[in-house]
């Protein structure tokens, strides 16, 4: 077995038993897997956005590669991209980026809120930051407007229109998915209170309210806990001896240490007391 395996498998015990200790108390081990896990998530996001959609969909734009010899303000525009290219040749390979685009400088916009908001870490520049903010909040609101009234609010719409003639099957499942949108609606309708008759059909909604959350979150459960078959499978896995027994050691050392650590506070504790 190879050297990189063996210390790729000793390296996720130890990140696995590091969560799982949370479970006995806050400590360092916990803290530096969840302070791992966000850093290197963090960069691997960054790293892939860059190289994915910066590099090519914004640079690709803006420097497109040169069918012919540039001259005038297009010469000296890609002297610009040719003094970026001084600095970092695989960003900014010669001649221009290969993406399949056309030159584009409306892109000279997106590129300068990226830049505002970068100077967020400026004290005296920050304020640029404000701008960028305000056009992606505005824009992901009208985006986001735009796909919940399409995906949810009609799409509910529509899925509540449903055929009672299409078999006794089919119509009491119709009926149960009315009843149950209706008496929901009526749950959350806040401004009449839920007294007599109309308080009777909140009722009847919070318990389509219930069965419905509930089997949203057995549905989560069922996900996490296939997750931590498949951590407990790799515990079990690497404990052989091939790794040599890298659960085992790894175990007993973070009990041994965080033992070792709860003895010293309990001492701190009686002296202080």
């Amino acid at each position: 077995m190879y050297t990189t395996e063996i210390i790729g498998a000793w390296f996720a015990v130890f990140l696995t038993l590091a969560i799982f200790s949370f479970l006995y108390k806050d400590n360092p081990f916990y803290k530096a897997a969840e302070h791992l896990f966000v850093g290197v998530s963090a960069g691997y996001w960054a790293s892939t956005f860059f190289w994915t959609q910066i590099q090519p969909n914004l640079f690709g734009r803006l420097w497109p590669k040169l069918t012919e010899e540039p001259s005038g303000i297009k010469a000296a525009w890609y002297g610009i991209y040719d003094f970026f290219g001084w600095f970092h040749e695989g960003i900014f390979p010669g001649g221009g980026i290969d993406k399949g685009h056309e030159l584009n400088l409306f892109y000279l916009i997106p590129f300068l809120l990226g830049i505002f908001m970068l100077l967020r870490l400026s004290r005296k520049l920050g304020w640029l930051a404000r701008w960028s903010m305000a056009y992606v909040v505005g824009l992901a609101a009208g985006l986001r407007l735009y796909g919940f009234l399409n995906s949810n609010i009609l799409a509910q719409v529509r899925g509540s229109a449903l055929s009672l003639f299409d078999g006794w099957g089919t119509a009491i499942n119709s009926i149960i998915i009315i009843v149950g949108t209706l008496t929901g609606l009526f749950y959350f309708f806040f401004s009449k209170e839920h007294t007599g008759v109309f308080g009777k059909i909140s009722r009847v909604g919070i318990w389509f309210l219930m069965v419905s959350f509930g089997a949203a979150f057995g549905f989560a459960v069922m996900g996490r806990i296939s997750l931590l078959i498949g951590r407990f499978y790799d515990l079990i896995q690497f404990s052989g001896s091939q790794y040599y027994h890298a659960t085992y050691w790894l175990l007993a050392l973070i009990v041994i240490i965080l033992g070792f650590q709860a003895f010293r506070e309990r001492g701190r504790s009686t002296e202080e007391a």
